[in-house]
Protein backbone atom coordinates (compact mmCIF):
# COMPACT_ATOMS: atom_id res chain seq x y z
CA UNK A 1 0.00 0.00 0.00
CA UNK A 2 0.82 3.24 -0.33
CA UNK A 3 2.16 5.70 2.10
CA UNK A 4 -0.23 8.56 3.80
CA UNK A 5 -1.79 11.09 1.54
CA UNK A 6 0.12 14.74 1.77
CA UNK A 7 -1.78 16.90 4.45
CA UNK A 8 -4.52 19.24 3.68
CA UNK A 9 -3.86 22.88 2.63
CA UNK A 10 -4.06 26.03 5.04
CA UNK A 11 -7.03 26.62 3.64
CA UNK A 12 -11.22 27.50 5.32
CA UNK A 13 -13.04 24.32 5.66
CA UNK A 14 -15.41 22.59 2.70
CA UNK A 15 -17.57 20.73 4.44
CA UNK A 16 -19.02 21.28 7.74
CA UNK A 17 -21.03 18.95 9.39
CA UNK A 18 -23.15 19.72 12.86
CA UNK A 19 -25.15 17.36 15.46
CA UNK A 20 -26.56 15.47 12.14
CA UNK A 21 -29.25 12.94 13.29
CA UNK A 22 -31.15 10.56 10.45
CA UNK A 23 -34.30 8.72 11.82
CA UNK A 24 -36.21 6.41 10.13
CA UNK A 25 -39.85 5.16 11.26
CA UNK A 26 -40.83 1.54 11.41
CA UNK A 27 -42.84 -1.16 12.73
CA UNK A 28 -40.65 -1.72 15.99
CA UNK A 29 -40.05 1.95 16.37
CA UNK A 30 -38.15 5.01 15.23
CA UNK A 31 -34.43 4.10 14.26
CA UNK A 32 -32.09 6.23 15.18
CA UNK A 33 -29.26 5.50 12.73
CA UNK A 34 -27.00 8.53 13.40
CA UNK A 35 -27.22 10.79 16.01
CA UNK A 36 -25.74 13.96 17.19
CA UNK A 37 -22.15 13.58 14.59
CA UNK A 38 -19.98 16.72 13.85
CA UNK A 39 -16.87 16.45 12.19
CA UNK A 40 -15.70 18.63 9.51
CA UNK A 41 -13.50 18.49 5.90
CA UNK A 42 -11.02 20.61 4.69
CA UNK A 43 -9.82 21.48 1.16
CA UNK A 44 -7.81 18.69 0.09
CA UNK A 45 -8.27 16.51 3.38
CA UNK A 46 -8.64 12.91 2.80
CA UNK A 47 -10.92 11.84 6.34
CA UNK A 48 -11.27 8.16 6.62
CA UNK A 49 -15.20 6.78 8.35
CA UNK A 50 -14.72 3.66 9.72
CA UNK A 51 -16.98 1.09 11.24
CA UNK A 52 -18.53 -2.34 11.57
CA UNK A 53 -21.93 -3.01 9.33
CA UNK A 54 -25.08 -0.32 10.92
CA UNK A 55 -22.51 2.08 12.40
CA UNK A 56 -24.31 4.58 10.69
CA UNK A 57 -21.07 5.46 8.34
CA UNK A 58 -23.04 5.26 4.96
CA UNK A 59 -26.09 6.12 6.02
CA UNK A 60 -24.55 9.54 6.95
CA UNK A 61 -22.53 9.94 3.84
CA UNK A 62 -25.92 9.34 1.43
CA UNK A 63 -27.27 12.59 3.68
CA UNK A 64 -24.53 14.41 2.44
CA UNK A 65 -25.85 13.64 -1.16
CA UNK A 66 -29.24 13.96 -0.59
CA UNK A 67 -29.84 10.40 -1.68
CA UNK A 68 -31.58 8.95 1.85
CA UNK A 69 -35.53 7.17 0.83
CA UNK A 70 -38.60 10.03 1.39
CA UNK A 71 -39.13 8.06 4.93
CA UNK A 72 -36.06 9.37 6.71
CA UNK A 73 -36.02 12.16 8.84
CA UNK A 74 -32.67 14.50 8.54
CA UNK A 75 -31.85 17.19 10.77
CA UNK A 76 -28.91 19.08 12.09
CA UNK A 77 -27.06 20.96 9.85
CA UNK A 78 -24.63 20.22 6.45
CA UNK A 79 -22.75 23.31 4.74
CA UNK A 80 -20.92 22.41 1.86
CA UNK A 81 -19.12 25.90 0.62
CA UNK A 82 -21.10 27.70 2.96
CA UNK A 83 -24.48 26.15 1.63
CA UNK A 84 -26.81 24.93 4.27
CA UNK A 85 -27.87 20.80 2.73
CA UNK A 86 -30.24 20.06 5.47
CA UNK A 87 -33.72 20.84 4.00
CA UNK A 88 -32.62 22.20 0.51
CA UNK A 89 -35.07 21.04 -2.30
CA UNK A 90 -34.97 18.14 -4.35
CA UNK A 91 -34.63 20.48 -7.44
CA UNK A 92 -31.89 22.45 -6.06
CA UNK A 93 -29.86 19.45 -4.64
CA UNK A 94 -29.28 18.19 -8.07
CA UNK A 95 -27.56 21.40 -8.77
CA UNK A 96 -24.90 20.33 -5.63
CA UNK A 97 -24.77 16.13 -6.37
CA UNK A 98 -22.10 16.20 -8.88
CA UNK A 99 -20.90 19.13 -9.03
CA UNK A 100 -20.04 19.91 -5.74
CA UNK A 101 -19.98 16.59 -3.79
CA UNK A 102 -19.99 12.78 -5.65
CA UNK A 103 -20.00 9.60 -4.94
CA UNK A 104 -18.29 6.03 -5.56
CA UNK A 105 -20.37 3.36 -4.29
CA UNK A 106 -19.64 -0.04 -3.25
CA UNK A 107 -21.06 -2.06 -6.04
CA UNK A 108 -20.23 -0.60 -9.37
CA UNK A 109 -22.69 -3.68 -11.68
CA UNK A 110 -25.66 -2.76 -9.83
CA UNK A 111 -24.74 1.27 -10.39
CA UNK A 112 -23.92 0.82 -14.08
CA UNK A 113 -26.99 0.43 -16.37
CA UNK A 114 -26.41 -3.06 -17.53
CA UNK A 115 -28.07 -2.02 -20.63
CA UNK A 116 -26.42 1.22 -21.53
CA UNK A 117 -23.23 1.31 -23.35
CA UNK A 118 -20.06 2.75 -20.81
CA UNK A 119 -19.25 5.66 -23.17
CA UNK A 120 -23.17 6.26 -22.71
CA UNK A 121 -22.97 6.88 -19.03
CA UNK A 122 -20.62 8.84 -18.69
CA UNK A 123 -21.52 10.99 -21.68
CA UNK A 124 -24.85 11.53 -20.11
CA UNK A 125 -23.04 12.45 -16.72
CA UNK A 126 -20.79 14.45 -18.42
CA UNK A 127 -24.07 16.68 -20.23
CA UNK A 128 -25.86 16.56 -17.06
CA UNK A 129 -24.05 19.36 -15.92
CA UNK A 130 -22.95 20.76 -18.73
CA UNK A 131 -24.22 22.41 -21.91
CA UNK A 132 -21.87 20.93 -24.66
CA UNK A 133 -22.55 19.38 -27.86
CA UNK A 134 -23.07 15.62 -27.80
CA UNK A 135 -20.27 15.16 -29.77
CA UNK A 136 -17.34 17.23 -27.52
CA UNK A 137 -19.35 15.42 -24.69
CA UNK A 138 -18.12 12.05 -26.02
CA UNK A 139 -14.60 13.35 -26.68
CA UNK A 140 -14.92 14.41 -22.77
CA UNK A 141 -16.35 10.60 -21.65
CA UNK A 142 -13.06 9.07 -23.52
CA UNK A 143 -10.56 11.40 -22.06
CA UNK A 144 -12.10 10.75 -18.75
CA UNK A 145 -11.97 7.11 -19.00
CA UNK A 146 -7.84 7.64 -20.00
CA UNK A 147 -7.50 9.80 -16.54
CA UNK A 148 -9.47 6.89 -15.06
CA UNK A 149 -6.86 4.54 -16.13
CA UNK A 150 -8.99 1.94 -18.01
CA UNK A 151 -7.46 0.19 -20.84
CA UNK A 152 -8.13 1.30 -24.22
CA UNK A 153 -10.68 3.97 -23.26
CA UNK A 154 -11.84 4.48 -27.31
CA UNK A 155 -12.67 0.66 -27.02
CA UNK A 156 -14.25 0.38 -23.67
CA UNK A 157 -16.34 4.33 -24.57
CA UNK A 158 -18.43 1.21 -26.83
CA UNK A 159 -18.50 -1.81 -24.57
CA UNK A 160 -21.18 -2.98 -21.98
CA UNK A 161 -20.74 -3.25 -18.35
CA UNK A 162 -20.36 -7.05 -18.20
CA UNK A 163 -17.78 -7.11 -20.70
CA UNK A 164 -15.61 -5.28 -17.61
CA UNK A 165 -13.96 -7.09 -14.77
CA UNK A 166 -14.85 -5.62 -11.16
CA UNK A 167 -11.67 -3.03 -10.91
CA UNK A 168 -12.34 -1.74 -14.52
CA UNK A 169 -16.28 -1.15 -13.64
CA UNK A 170 -15.21 1.01 -10.58
CA UNK A 171 -12.91 3.00 -12.64
CA UNK A 172 -16.29 3.37 -14.83
CA UNK A 173 -17.90 4.73 -11.52
CA UNK A 174 -15.10 7.30 -10.54
CA UNK A 175 -14.89 8.66 -14.46
CA UNK A 176 -18.99 9.37 -14.01
CA UNK A 177 -18.20 10.80 -10.54
CA UNK A 178 -15.50 13.34 -11.71
CA UNK A 179 -17.73 14.42 -14.60
CA UNK A 180 -18.48 17.03 -13.42
CA UNK A 181 -15.22 18.07 -11.42
CA UNK A 182 -16.69 17.73 -7.81
CA UNK A 183 -14.88 19.70 -5.13
CA UNK A 184 -15.69 16.62 -2.33
CA UNK A 185 -15.74 12.68 -3.25
CA UNK A 186 -17.37 10.32 -1.25
CA UNK A 187 -15.73 7.00 -1.71
CA UNK A 188 -18.76 4.27 0.10
CA UNK A 189 -16.62 1.15 0.25
CA UNK A 190 -15.60 1.54 -3.19
CA UNK A 191 -12.86 -1.14 -3.41
CA UNK A 192 -14.02 -3.67 -0.66
CA UNK A 193 -15.44 -6.14 -3.99
CA UNK A 194 -12.31 -6.29 -5.57
CA UNK A 195 -9.26 -8.45 -4.75
CA UNK A 196 -6.29 -6.65 -2.98
CA UNK A 197 -4.24 -6.02 -5.83
CA UNK A 198 -7.28 -3.92 -7.30
CA UNK A 199 -7.97 -2.24 -4.40
CA UNK A 200 -4.48 -0.68 -4.01
CA UNK A 201 -4.66 0.37 -7.62
CA UNK A 202 -7.62 2.16 -7.32
CA UNK A 203 -7.07 3.70 -3.97
CA UNK A 204 -3.38 4.63 -5.74
CA UNK A 205 -5.53 6.33 -8.40
CA UNK A 206 -7.88 8.27 -5.80
CA UNK A 207 -5.18 10.11 -4.51
CA UNK A 208 -3.68 10.97 -8.06
CA UNK A 209 -7.25 11.97 -9.22
CA UNK A 210 -7.40 14.00 -5.59
CA UNK A 211 -4.28 16.22 -6.22
CA UNK A 212 -5.28 16.73 -9.96
CA UNK A 213 -8.83 18.03 -9.26
CA UNK A 214 -7.73 19.66 -6.19
CA UNK A 215 -10.69 17.58 -4.13
CA UNK A 216 -11.20 16.52 -0.77
CA UNK A 217 -12.08 12.38 0.07
CA UNK A 218 -14.12 11.16 2.42
CA UNK A 219 -13.53 7.26 2.60
CA UNK A 220 -16.32 5.11 3.98
CA UNK A 221 -14.55 1.97 5.23
CA UNK A 222 -14.89 -0.93 7.68
CA UNK A 223 -11.22 -1.53 7.27
CA UNK A 224 -8.69 0.02 9.92
CA UNK A 225 -5.52 -0.63 7.17
CA UNK A 226 -6.66 1.32 4.29
CA UNK A 227 -7.79 4.67 6.83
CA UNK A 228 -3.62 3.78 8.24
CA UNK A 229 -2.72 4.01 4.60
CA UNK A 230 -4.58 6.77 3.04
CA UNK A 231 -6.49 9.41 5.39
CA UNK A 232 -5.09 12.40 7.40
CA UNK A 233 -7.75 12.26 9.75
CA UNK A 234 -9.73 8.97 10.89
CA UNK A 235 -13.44 9.00 12.51
CA UNK A 236 -14.70 5.80 13.81
CA UNK A 237 -18.29 5.31 14.45
CA UNK A 238 -20.60 3.24 16.52
CA UNK A 239 -24.06 3.11 16.69
CA UNK A 240 -24.94 5.94 14.75
CA UNK A 241 -22.14 8.29 16.86
CA UNK A 242 -18.94 9.12 16.39
CA UNK A 243 -16.68 7.62 19.05
CA UNK A 244 -13.47 8.72 18.47
CA UNK A 245 -11.08 10.97 16.37
CA UNK A 246 -7.93 11.78 15.60
CA UNK A 247 -5.22 12.26 13.36
CA UNK A 248 -4.68 9.02 11.73
CA UNK A 249 -1.23 8.88 13.24
CA UNK A 250 -1.80 9.61 16.47
CA UNK A 251 -5.15 7.53 16.64
CA UNK A 252 -3.10 3.97 15.80
CA UNK A 253 -0.42 5.16 18.30
CA UNK A 254 -2.47 6.16 20.93
CA UNK A 255 -6.19 3.94 20.84
CA UNK A 256 -8.23 5.46 24.03
CA UNK A 257 -11.69 4.29 22.32
CA UNK A 258 -12.11 0.45 23.63
CA UNK A 259 -14.21 -0.06 20.23
CA UNK A 260 -11.61 1.33 17.82
CA UNK A 261 -9.00 -1.54 20.02
CA UNK A 262 -11.45 -3.81 18.81
CA UNK A 263 -11.74 -2.84 15.33
CA UNK A 264 -7.79 -2.48 15.30
CA UNK A 265 -7.40 -6.39 17.03
CA UNK A 266 -9.25 -7.79 14.24
CA UNK A 267 -6.54 -6.34 11.83
CA UNK A 268 -4.79 -9.44 9.90
CA UNK A 269 -1.33 -9.97 11.13
CA UNK A 270 1.63 -11.37 9.40
CA UNK A 271 3.65 -11.59 12.25
CA UNK A 272 1.02 -13.84 14.15
CA UNK A 273 2.04 -18.26 13.47
CA UNK A 274 -0.67 -19.19 10.24
CA UNK A 275 -4.69 -19.90 11.89
CA UNK A 276 -4.31 -17.30 14.75
CA UNK A 277 -8.23 -16.45 15.68
CA UNK A 278 -9.13 -13.19 15.45
CA UNK A 279 -10.25 -11.55 18.48
CA UNK A 280 -14.08 -10.95 18.56
CA UNK A 281 -16.70 -9.11 20.40
CA UNK A 282 -19.29 -10.19 21.81
CA UNK A 283 -22.90 -9.52 21.73
CA UNK A 284 -24.96 -7.99 19.00
CA UNK A 285 -24.38 -4.45 17.80
CA UNK A 286 -27.35 -2.29 20.18
CA UNK A 287 -30.74 -2.23 19.16
CA UNK A 288 -31.37 1.40 17.16
CA UNK A 289 -34.85 1.58 17.80
CA UNK A 290 -34.70 1.07 21.33
CA UNK A 291 -31.68 2.92 22.52
CA UNK A 292 -30.26 2.57 26.26
CA UNK A 293 -29.17 5.01 28.37
CA UNK A 294 -25.33 5.41 29.01
CA UNK A 295 -22.86 4.42 26.43
CA UNK A 296 -23.97 1.94 23.36
CA UNK A 297 -21.01 -0.07 23.36
CA UNK A 298 -20.90 -0.53 26.99
CA UNK A 299 -22.69 -3.92 26.80
CA UNK A 300 -19.88 -5.25 24.65
CA UNK A 301 -16.84 -3.65 26.34
CA UNK A 302 -14.14 -5.10 28.44
CA UNK A 303 -13.85 -1.96 30.15
CA UNK A 304 -17.17 -1.21 31.11
CA UNK A 305 -18.17 -0.07 34.71
CA UNK A 306 -21.45 0.95 37.03
CA UNK A 307 -21.28 4.62 35.49
CA UNK A 308 -21.02 3.56 31.67
CA UNK A 309 -24.69 1.94 31.44
CA UNK A 310 -25.82 5.79 33.28
CA UNK A 311 -23.86 8.36 31.97
CA UNK A 312 -23.56 9.19 28.11
CA UNK A 313 -20.44 9.84 27.22
CA UNK A 314 -19.32 12.73 25.25
CA UNK A 315 -17.10 13.39 22.17
CA UNK A 316 -14.24 15.51 23.61
CA UNK A 317 -11.15 16.39 22.07
CA UNK A 318 -8.30 15.96 24.54
CA UNK A 319 -4.28 16.24 23.29
CA UNK A 320 -2.73 16.16 19.90
CA UNK A 321 -6.35 16.75 18.20
CA UNK A 322 -7.11 13.06 19.63
CA UNK A 323 -11.29 13.01 20.57
CA UNK A 324 -12.82 10.15 22.46
CA UNK A 325 -16.66 9.91 23.99
CA UNK A 326 -14.97 7.02 26.75
CA UNK A 327 -15.49 7.46 30.40
CA UNK A 328 -12.87 4.61 31.20
CA UNK A 329 -10.67 5.18 27.84
CA UNK A 330 -7.53 2.98 27.07
CA UNK A 331 -4.01 4.41 28.60
CA UNK A 332 -1.58 4.29 26.75
CA UNK A 333 0.61 3.00 29.23
CA UNK A 334 -1.67 0.20 29.17
CA UNK A 335 -1.65 -0.98 25.82
CA UNK A 336 0.80 -4.05 24.89
CA UNK A 337 2.91 -1.61 22.15
CA UNK A 338 2.44 1.65 20.59
CA UNK A 339 0.78 0.20 16.95
CA UNK A 340 2.31 2.46 14.32
CA UNK A 341 0.39 2.87 10.84
CA UNK A 342 3.36 1.04 9.59
CA UNK A 343 2.10 -2.45 11.34
CA UNK A 344 -1.15 -1.62 10.66
CA UNK A 345 -0.85 -1.67 6.78
CA UNK A 346 1.62 -4.76 6.50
Amino acid sequence: MTATAPGPQESPGLLEVRDLCVTFASDRGTARVVHNLSYSVSHGETLAIIGESGSGKTISSRALMGLLPAAARVTGSIRLNGQELVGLPEHEMRRYRGRDVAMVFQDPARSLNPTMKIGEQVTEAIRLHAKIAKRQARQQAVDLLGQVRLPSPERRFHEYPHQLSGGMRQRVMIAIALAAGPKLLIADEATTALDVTTQAQIMDLLLDLQAQYRMSLILISHDMGLAASYAQTVLVMYAGQAVERAPVRELFASVRMPYTKVLLNAVPRLDLPPHSPLPVVSLRAPDLTRPAPGCPFAPRCPRRADDCTEKDPVLEEHENQHSWACLHPEEPAEQEQETTVQEVVQ
